[in-house]
């Protein structure tokens, strides 16, 4: 762990060695640290790259105050996996047709329109049961928020979304076989996110006239949006868990109609936030953590950390590392955007890359090749004090959006 020191400001301890930090990305860590009510230092996780006003793979502790740019707006997104009674010799040689059991029975990438469209006239049942839970609570936040009900919220619920989340089939370090799939809350959350963001905005052109970035606007405790925003986020990040539980049950069923056989799916289980916000206790104080691409480590609690398409996964358990505000890196981590991605690969780099995948390969999903993150080995060797590996997962089906 290293500590850089912030004029001006708290310091900021990096877990980063042996991965690049890029420099724009060390500024917004600069630029937040700088914040008048971060408690303590701020906690960088190795996956750490540059994001929209606070960094990728930081934690944000706040006394008082709380940034919903730094929540962003994929509000609760996260990961589940589940470890099967399966075994690698119970999937079939050619894995296509796994594949695309699992590609039709959860909507996901330009797909999910269906609903949206009216192809579907009505949400499955399992959805509607899941969303009448949530509804409630829904409600009372879009009443005073009516924007958020021209959102396809209930139709969303049960849907995977595109760009990096994903569904994959995996195997681990016995061979035995997992299912585990990354998103969050999809329209109605970006649509929470973004409304709150821009509030925030507003109330700091009134209040506020000195922010080193605009994106970095916030909410004190006791103003005006401030409880407002803590429901609409908690609510998202109950309709996030929820998102993916409807989807890895849809994932069960396909696989279980395509193999022909009945099979355990819940031998071992972790469903995890990587961007969120919650109250918790450290140092001896009550305080707000914000995880913006990071998972929380308690001691023993389970994460997920997933590599890039093509390469390791990681189910680990927390060591409960109070510097790092109990936290761990939600990923790889980018090493280039999307954009340049595009630009200096070729679907010929993806087909070597993915070899031993059962995905698409194609110049839609070029973005999300191996080479566009950082070395998940480096990332995880530099996050030693943060978690301890489980399980070491590999993929042999992939699914994006």
């Amino acid at each position: 762990m290293n500590i850089l020191e912030v004029a001006n400001g708290k310091p900021i301890k990096l877990w980063t060695d042996g991965v690049p930090v890029e420099d724009e990305a060390r500024q917004q860590l600069i630029n937040t640290a700088k914040l008048p009510f971060i408690f303590k230092h701020l906690a960088v996780m190795p996956d750490v790259h540059l994001g929209k006003g606070s960094t990728i793979g930081s934690v944000i502790p706040t006394r008082g105050a709380i940034i919903p740019a730094a929540v962003g707006v994929d509000i609760g997104c996260g990961m589940i996996a589940a470890r099967t009674s399966l075994g690698a010799a119970d999937l079939p040689d050619n894995l296509h047709g796994l594949r695309r059991a699992i590609e039709q029975a959860v909507p996901h990438g330009k797909t999910f329109g269906r609903r949206d469209q009216g192809a579907w006239d009505h949400v499955p049942a399992h959805a509607d049961h899941a969303w009448r839970a949530l509804a409630g609570r829904f409600k009372r936040i879009s009443e005073n928020y009516p924007a958020l009900e021209k959102t396809n919220h209930r139709q969303h619920l049960g849907t995977l979304g595109g760009g990096n989340h994903f569904i994959e089939v995996c195997l681990d370090e016995v061979n035995r076989v997992w299912f585990m799939l990354h998103s969050g809350s999809r329209g109605v959350g970006n649509a929470i996110g973004n409304l709150f963001i821009e509030l925030a905005k507003a109330d700091m052109r009134q209040h506020v006239a000195n922010l080193p970035d605009q994106d970095l606007a916030y909410f004190e405790e006791g103003s005006r949006y401030f409880n407002d925003y803590v429901d609409a986020v908690e609510w998202a990040q109950d309709y996030a868990r929820q998102n993916r539980v409807l989807m890895m049950q849809a994932v069960i069923d396909a696989a279980r109609k395509v193999l022909g056989r009945s099979f355990a799916a819940d031998l071992e289980a972790v469903n995890c936030h990587h961007n969120y916000v919650q109250r918790e206790r450290h140092f001896g104080e009550d305080i707000l953590v914000t995880r913006k691409g990071a998972l929380s480590a308690q001691n023993g609690e389970l994460g997920i950390i997933p590599g890039s398409m093509g390469a390791k996964s990681f189910i680990v358990r927390g060591l409960g590392n109070e510097q790092a505000f109990c936290s761990c890196s939600h990923g790889a981590g980018r090493v280039m955007s999307r954009t340049r991605a595009k630009k200096a690969f070729t679907v010929a780099d993806q087909l070597r890359a993915t070899a031993h995948v059962e995905c698409r390969k194609d110049k839609d999903v070029i973005d999300e090749i191996p080479m566009a993150y950082k070395d998940i080995d480096a990332v995880m060797a530099a996050q030693r004090e943060l978690v301890e590996v489980v399980h070491t997962l590999r993929q042999v089906v992939c699914v994006k959006g």
